[in-house]
């Protein structure tokens, strides 16, 4: 959107949360709430974008960052208008401003276009964005003219009269400004009422009074603008936010099982004709690709999975998957595992910073832990790397086509080579060559009637 700036209005601490988090920073789908409106900002490519900040400011600062955006500081919270005073010097005197508020997150991108499209279309110099609420108590009327096209005043709650206060038509804090009338009303604005602060909403009365044009535009999704003050008015948003991005994917050709019990944080990407079953958490960064079946019971975080893979009742946190591998059930997947194509990683098998490659075998019960396993390797029960010295961390390496038999553990540094084996039971802690059999354990010694001699000693005493 050409010659649109946005101010977003989040200085406040959010004392109803009860807690040591900004309030905008707490998280919806993972993400925090001001992170949403910065997103919406870049989805409509507004040419600037302000945030004014005061509670915990550093805080904030740090938590946006990797984000392209300006702050504008607001040490004392003296009301909506004077946090857009705070701002007024790195907004532009022409084109239009959005002001939007950091505990409104749900808003969607296509209703602040369709916001400022009618704005520009109806020459205005103000207009505020209003939904329509049966109980609009604690909420700002919208006083319209008799016409019902012009926008008299906005009046809080607290301020209206009891006629005022019957209008059902609300303010939503969303605004839309002619950048030059705006600076002009703002040097207007007083703190004369029963809070003695400067609302950004008189300014719509100080431009009717100039003979300028002033309008509203209804939204009917009341959703879209609640405001967040509470946990629970957060696990409310929570709620909604997730139904709007499990039917984003359904829409998109992911079959979703169970929409009450899966989770998909927003950032998550999922290919087409892939089903999520029942209990299925999809965290921060994850891509799943298209034909898997994912689930019941899988936590996944920060992982790429490729085509066609199946994953029930396992985690999986900062790890690659490549194509029609299997994992679980009850896998533990640690960052930095890297599994190849046409895998198995069995139950009860955790990996951790270790590559396993294509068509190779950890069907349970084994520990993975900084090491590389080869091609078409076959990993058997209770398979230890014993990668820890005490001190450092050392690899494991299984090369192509070896057999590593159950119980065994591998002390490293240590290669297993080509075609090698291990047998069951073994500690292994030299190099097992190419072609060879490892054997590292005791010869077995029956003992006879070594039962009946214990049980004699123990009635003698």
């Amino acid at each position: 959107m050409k010659n649109v700036s946005v101010v977003v209005l989040a200085a406040g601490e959010g004392k109803r949360m009860k807690s040591k988090t900004p309030k905008v920073l707490h998280k919806l789908a993972g993400v925090p709430m001001i992170e949403h409106i910065v997103d919406t900002m870049d989805a409509i490519h507004c040419s600037h974008k302000v945030l004014v900040i005061g509670f915990k400011a550093d805080v904030i600062k740090d938590a946006l960052s990797h984000r392209e955006v300006t702050f504008a500081l607001q040490e004392e919270q003296l009301g909506t208008g004077h946090a857009v005073m705070m701002a007024e010097d790195q907004l532009p005197d022409n084109g239009q401003i959005v002001v939007l508020l950091g505990d409104v997150p749900l808003i969607r991108q296509s209703t602040i276009e369709a916001f400022v499209a009618h704005h520009i279309q109806h020459k205005c110099s103000a207009t505020v964005l209003t939904t329509a609420m049966d109980n609009p108590y604690g909420y700002g009327r919208v006083v319209r003219d008799e016409s019902h096209e012009s926008v008299l005043k906005i009046v809080e709650h607290r301020d209206a009269s009891e006629t005022e206060r019957e209008i059902k038509e609300i303010n939503t804090g969303i605004m839309c400004f002619e950048a030059a009338d705006l600076k002009r009303a703002l040097k207007n604005i007083s703190n004369t009422n029963d809070q003695a602060e400067y609302y950004l909403t008189d300014a719509f009365e100080i431009l009717v009074k100039e003979g300028l044009k002033t309008s509203a535009y209804l939204t009917e999704d009341h959703t879209e603008v609640m405001g967040i003050n509470s946990r629970v008015q957060l696990e409310e948003a929570e709620g909604i936010l997730r139904r709007r991005i499990l039917v984003e994917h359904m829409e998109a050709g992911v079959t979703i099982i169970d929409a009450g019990n899966t989770y998909v944080e927003k950032y998550v990407k999922i290919g087409c004709d892939t089903v999520l079953y029942p209990g299925t958490y999809l965290k921060g960064k994850t891509r799943i690709g298209e034909d898997c079946e994912v689930g019941p019971n899988a936590h996944i975080q920060d992982t790429h999975i490729e085509d066609g893979i199946t994953i029930k009742d396992s985690t999986l946190i900062e790890s690659k998957v490549d194509c029609h591998t299997n994992i679980g059930p009850y896998a533990y997947l640690r960052p930095k595992s890297d599994i190849g194509k046409h895998v198995k990683i069995g139950d009860f098998v955790e990996v951790k910073n270790s590559r396993v490659d294509d068509h190779s075998k950890v069907s349970h019960l084994s520990y993975i832990g900084d090491g590389d396993v080869g091609k078409n390797v076959n990993i058997g029960c209770g398979v230890v790397f014993v990668n820890y010295d005490g001190k450092k961390k050392h690899r494991t390496v299984i090369k192509d086509n070896a057999f590593v038999g159950c119980n065994v553990n591998l002390v490293a540094p240590i290669t297993v080579e080509e075609n090698a084996y291990v047998a069951a039971g073994s500690t292994v802690t030299k190099t097992v060559p190419e072609n060879a059999l490892a054997v590292a354990r005791v010869r077995q010694e029956n003992k006879k009637d070594w039962v009946l001699r214990k049980q004699r000693k123990a009635i003698k005493k």
